[in-house]
């Protein structure tokens, strides 16, 4: 039996054990998923055990970028992203990317030349390059904002009218954190506005909820979920492991 399986803290809100369970009784693969959820100061201790054990896994948050200087090294597509999704024969791997374009594609319009990207982890830096590989300029938001980023204070009429794509990149609204949004002007919100939520569990977080009540067109995280799934197991499955160097 082959086996594999999801890092990271909290896991309540994971799909990846069924989505994969699902897929191997459907497949008829003798393999099984399992959730690991791990508190930062248990992985120096646990990591070698999984990389034993599992013949890959996945990697949520918060640990996309801690797990990097426990791996041989990274393919190209997560070096340049400096986030890994995807763990196998301890190379890291960033399929997010892949998932969040297959995602948000067939939503963009032509005016869509803007987003701010809300929350600075793991997630987000692949949510940038997949917007830039798209040709979309993205503005970071952050409560504690750097050189090259924006703070939420900032978002002013003019801001938000020019940046008509925003994306949630925090866990805020995540199970069991249902009441909780990021702390963007959503009255500044209009139908010209596209959001997504990298999250999917609930289906319709507040973030979402509230950008809807504008007339806003919402997307949930479960289409950039599903996609990054596929592309992890064709890595987990594929002599090359190169499913995820050139995203289209």
């Amino acid at each position: 039996m082959r086996h594999f399986g999801i890092i990271g803290y909290p896991l309540l809100h994971s799909f990846s054990a069924k989505y994969f369970n699902e897929k191997f009784a459907t497949e008829k693969i003798d393999a099984e998923f399992s959730l690991y959820p791990l508190l930062a100061e248990q992985i120096p201790s646990q990591i070698e055990g999984l990389f034993e054990r599992l013949d890959g896994f996945n990697v949520t948050l918060p640990y996309k970028q801690a797990i990097i200087p426990y791996l041989d090294r990274l393919d190209e597509t997560a070096q340049v992203i400096g986030a890994v999704n995807v763990v196998h024969q301890r190379v890291g791997y960033n399929t997010d990317c892949i998932g969040f374009m297959e995602s948000i594609k067939p939503l963009l319009r032509e005016y869509d030349t803007k987003a701010l990207v809300l929350g600075t982890g793991g997630a987000s830096k692949a949510v940038c390059y997949g917007l830039r590989k798209l040709g979309i300029t993205p503005t970071l938001v952050s409560r504690t904002p750097k050189e090259g980023m924006m703070a939420y204070e900032e978002l002013n009429q003019e801001v938000m009218a020019a940046h008509t794509v925003i994306v949630n990149c925090t866990p805020l609204g995540m199970l069991p954190d249902v009441d909780s949004c990021p702390a963007i002007p959503y009255e500044l919100i209009t139908p010209r506005h596209l959001l997504f939520d990298c999250v999917y569990n609930p289906e319709e977080t507040l973030f979402l909820r509230k950008g809807k009540a504008q007339g806003a067109t919402i997307q949930n995280g479960i289409g950039m979920l599903l996609g990054q799934a596929r592309a992890a197991w064709e890595i987990w499955n594929s002599k090359q492991q190169n499913a995820c160097i050139n995203p289209a």
